[in-house]
């Protein structure tokens, strides 16, 4: 059984900091790119990073570059995205994301809440 456990989401002041984090189990991690969506109300969700597998090549939104930074760890399962100088536009619900196109195969977390405000 496929999980994504996201976690680490609250609420932040603008100019603060969160690190999400993204528990994976039920397939081999190893194996598939991990990513952070964003969805804010009203609006379409958007890909905020993305880090590759092999070699952990990154992308990022525009929006996001020089504030947030994607990493993963192939022992423990999990990707992670820490977040700087947070703005109250990154407020959203992030959505980890497990994909392997060659497979098809395309996977979501519940989301954690990340609310931006003073």
């Amino acid at each position: 059984q496929v999980q994504l456990v996201e976690s680490g989401g609250g609420l932040v002041q603008p100019g603060g900091s969160l690190r999400l984090s993204c528990a994976a189990s039920g397939f081999p991690f190893s194996s598939y790119d991990m990513g952070w969506y964003r969805q804010a109300p009203g609006k379409e969700r958007e890909l905020v990073a993305i880090i590759a597998t092999p070699g952990a090549s990154t992308n990022y939104a525009d929006s996001v570059k020089g504030r947030f930074t994607i990493s993963r760890d192939n022992f423990r399962n999990t990707v992670n995205l820490q977040m700087n100088s947070l703005k109250p536009e990154d407020t959203a619900l992030y959505y980890c994301n497990a994909r392997r196109l060659l497979l098809g195969r395309n996977y979501w977390g519940q989301g954690t809440q990340v609310t931006v405000s003073s």
